[in-house]
């Protein structure tokens, strides 16, 4: 694959995940819309598939706030084993010097896959073993916790744009610039906004 960092090599793996967990439990014509990064604005949607006769045009968000081990999160190489942090983080800002909306408010995808994972390798080895088939990354790829959060869309951008001022912006750097989070305990949101789906430990049901 192309030279990727940080939350963008993050991303692509959550992609790659998500892709094939959607394929294990009989969703159709699952498919990446851009499998690297540096591409085009392609509408907030990272991801379709089709169930129950139609397509599903998701948004899938890395988030590495999900480990438990002491020793792991405090290791700096291990940047995708943070602490938990027990939140969901929306952008809604994307690029802190053009003020352009966030995907919160701009995406169109139908879903936010949400996906939570402590991965337990420094960059490098996860970028290598994105470089190798499914058969590899998926046997030796050390995710010692994960959780999948699928909210729909529209539900949560509605109730996004009556509370978001109440949470503090965060500046979080995305592929050389800005942009502005707003990070909300999950707990909050999951009361809210109805029709939340969570899958625990999906990465070992892929090996």
């Amino acid at each position: 694959m192309a030279l990727v960092t940080g939350q963008a090599l993050l991303q692509c793996a959550a992609e790659r995940i998500v892709a094939k967990h959607f394929d294990r439990v009989g969703m159709s014509d699952v498919t990446v819309v851009y499998p690297w990064p540096g591409t085009s604005n392609h509408g907030g949607v990272d991801l379709t598939y089709r169930t129950a006769g139609r397509t599903v045009k998701a948004k899938v968000k890395a988030d590495p706030y999900f480990g438990r081990d002491a020793l792991k999160t405090g290791n700096r190489e291990f940047s995708f084993y943070r602490p938990e942090g027990g939140n969901y983080g929306f952008e809604a800002i994307a690029n802190a010097a053009t003020r352009e909306p966030g995907w919160i408010f701009n995406s169109e995808a139908d879903e936010l896959v949400y996906y939570l994972c402590a991965i337990a390798h420094c960059e490098d080895e996860v970028a290598a073993l994105m470089n190798e088939s499914d058969e590899v990354f998926f046997s030796e790829l050390r995710v010692d916790r994960d959780e999948l959060h699928i909210l729909p869309m529209r539900e949560l951008r509605a109730w996004f744009e009556s509370h978001f001022e109440e949470y503090t912006p965060r500046p979080v750097m995305l592929s050389g610039h800005s942009a502005w989070f707003r990070f909300v305990p999950r707990d909050i949101v999951d009361s809210a906004v109805a029709g939340v789906r969570v899958t625990t430990s999906v990465f070992s049901r892929l090996a």
